[in-house]
């Protein structure tokens, strides 16, 4: 039935009013009544058990229909999980929206960057070599700024754009700057990190942390923050199905000599 920790005393009518789309009357619970309760208590089917012959069959069945729409009114959470990247929204460095389902059919490579990192130099370096090679066969690289690594962002976003455009010559789009750790984590991120946890936990280790999403939006791989993102470059071309037509034109030409 329902599964939570509660205090020590409870009062357990306007819990059942929040599970009904209308006021508890006198036909279903008489009075008010308190629970006592350790901390670990659960309101379990035993307890669904105990009221059930003092509500009339047609509230019970509300309660029972209505908990999912309640209980989201109550928590503010929602039953509904993201089942890709395409679900996101986010916001370019400018501070625009941008559906992230713009990119469908493209192949990603998501990084959390830094303009201050001893990885700065290497990373923007050859993040700007593959998509230079690959932006026309469909991949597109997503760079979301962030501070929470040693500091190592600190600027605005006019100040991020003006190292990552101006003096690394990015053209891969930049994003506002986000938190990739903790309950103010950017929703995009908590979904990257429960798509692919890391090696000690789901958790951004540093700056530059890559996720590769394929071209239905699923994230299917997560690499380290000192990996190359050189290489990266097989995986990137397996996606874009460029390994498989270099095959083919190796296959091709074999079959016609013999």
């Amino acid at each position: 039935c329902i599964s939570s920790r509660l205090p020590r005393s409870f009062p357990a009518v306007p819990i059942l009013q929040a599970l009904l789309y209308k006021p508890l009357t006198p036909s279903v619970i008489p009075r008010v009544f308190h629970f006592r309760a350790s901390p670990s208590t659960k309101i379990s089917s035993r307890f669904c058990s105990w009221i059930k012959p003092r509500v009339p069959p047609q509230d019970f069945n509300i309660i029972r229909a209505g908990f999912s729409a309640n209980f989201t009114a109550m928590t503010g959470s929602s039953s509904k999980q993201s089942s890709s990247v395409y679900d996101f929204t986010v916001k370019d460095i400018r501070g625009n929206d941008v559906d992230l389902s713009i990119y469908k059919g493209k192949v990603l490579l998501i990084v959390n960057v830094a303009s201050q990192c001893g990885l700065t130099n290497s990373n923007y370096t050859e993040l700007n070599g593959v998509y230079t090679k690959y932006k026309d066969q469909g991949l597109e690289i997503l760079a979301f700024p962030c501070n929470q690594f040693g500091g190592e962002e600190p600027g605005d976003n006019a100040q991020i754009a003006e190292v990552a455009c101006s003096r690394f010559k990015a053209e891969f789009p930049i994003f506002d700057k986000v938190e990739v750790n903790g309950s103010n984590a950017a929703p995009i991120y908590k979904f990257l990190k429960s798509s692919k946890g890391g090696l000690l936990g789901d958790g951004i280790k540093w700056n530059f942390t890559k996720f590769l999403v394929d071209k239905d939006g699923n994230v299917v791989d997560r690499y380290a923050p000192t990996t190359s993102p050189l290489s990266i470059e097989k995986d990137v071309k397996k996606l874009l199905g460029l390994l498989d037509s270099l095959k083919q034109q190796h296959i091709i030409p074999s079959l016609l000599v013999k």
